[in-house]
């Protein structure tokens, strides 16, 4: 329905897009998701006619748009700006009226009214119709301009930013809308700069980073992508959010550098934080062995931190127990976490391979240092990384 074929564009002497090739299906829901400034709400003009790339094409279901005219394109892409801001004090109503002007030509005055009331009540704006859009709140507007696109009934939807003004409610709601209208046969595009959301409603994800695709496909793979750390120029965690089962994105802050590898042994709360305390310091983190679903197993999977698992109660294998050997000779220090003296998994290690040993429990983390399982008590994820410290080689 939608498809662009090597577009370049500027504006003002500068590169915006830049060999951009891609296409969106009917029935499906793509999200363009990338920093500002990546040149989203250009690539959406440039698609609906508004801007005019300066190299190749932009085809809608099979047609040029450069051969359209303005009628025609808006028969068969609508699209929901960004900017909610509306110039006259059109009542609600009157502008979701407007998107009937490409079927009507001077002389049709024929009565719209059930389509303009059907686009309306799927956005719940019925309410709204009486009043002057001046009075509405900017959310209000967004749902008003969804339903204007709606009354134009195009084959495919093109949104810039559409939840950017709505509570969260709504934001579920109108990507839940656009969503059904994608499994009625149009297609949608759309910017979107919530990553969750993107994930959660789109089939496909495009990455748009200094006017070019820098990665495309699934929401899981897309968000794991190296790319999107350089595009948005920090790292990111991605996990599972448990109700919905669709991939979540946490922007991390920046790390210090230090250098130094801890072995984590020991899962639960416990292992979590250590885990977590540990990475955030700047350490390598490895885990193990650990339940493979046990939630340090999760965090230190969400981090990129390498993990040797088990499956759930059961001790490690040969292979496993290798594996996990390996990364404790490895490391630079050793923590044994676990509400116990001696928690799941340490025996995969042995005494022999132990610097550190901290038990870190449900409450909070209780490390012990000290070789040959010396141990001394401490209260705090700060007391904790003073021992990994304390134990690093100079």
């Amino acid at each position: 329905m939608i498809r662009l074929d090597g577009v370049a564009l500027s504006l003002g002497g500068t590169a915006v897009l830049e060999d951009v090739s891609l296409s969106v299906e009917r029935g499906e829901f793509v999200a363009l998701i990338g920093p500002n400034g990546a040149g989203k709400t250009s690539l959406l003009r440039t698609i609906n006619g508004i801007l005019e790339p300066d190299a190749g094409a932009v085809d809608l279901d099979g047609d040029r748009v450069a051969d359209l005219s303005s009628k025609a394109v808006s028969r068969r892409v609508a699209t929901v700006p960004q900017d909610t801001h509306v110039g006259f004090s059109f009542t609600a109503e009157q502008l979701v009226e407007m998107g009937r002007t490409p079927h009507r030509s001077r002389l049709d005055w024929r009565d719209d009214e059930g389509t303009v009331e059907a686009a309306m009540e799927r956005t719940e704006t019925l309410g709204l119709r009486e009043r002057s859009v001046d009075s509405l709140s900017g959310g209000e507007r967004q749902r008003v301009l969804l339903a204007r696109a709606l009354a134009q009934e195009p084959d495919a939807l093109l949104l810039d930013e559409p939840t950017s003004s709505l509570d969260i409610n709504h934001q579920v709601q109108v990507l839940g809308l656009v969503a059904d209208l994608v499994r009625e046969g149009r297609a949608a595009l759309a910017a979107i700069h919530d990553l969750d959301l993107a994930a959660r409603f789109c089939d496909r994800l495009l990455l748009l980073s200094d006017g070019r695709i820098r990665a495309r496909g699934p929401p899981e793979q897309v968000l794991a992508d190296e790319s999107l750390a350089d595009a948005f120029g920090t790292e990111t965690a991605v996990s599972r959010n448990h109700v919905t089962g669709t991939p979540r994105v946490a922007a991390l802050e920046e790390r210090p550098e230090h250098s130094g590898t801890v072995h984590v042994v020991g899962g639960g709360a416990g292992g979590a934080a250590a885990v977590r305390a540990l990475w955030r310091a700047g350490y390598e983190v490895t885990v193990g062995p650990v339940s493979g679903g046990d939630v340090a197993a999760s965090v230190a999977t969400n981090l990129g931190q390498q993990t040797v698992t088990v499956p759930a109660f059961e001790g490690p294998d040969r292979r496993e127990r290798e594996r996990v050997r390996e990364l404790a000779r490895a490391a630079d220090a050793l923590v044994v976490a676990g509400p116990g003296e001696t928690p799941a998994g340490a025996a995969a290690i042995g005494d022999e391979e132990t610097r550190i040993r901290a038990h870190l429990g449900e409450t909070g983390p209780r490390a012990a240092r000290g070789d040959g399982g010396e141990t001394a008590r401490v209260e705090s994820e700060a007391e904790l990384l003073a021992a990994v410290r304390d134990a690093l080689p100079d």
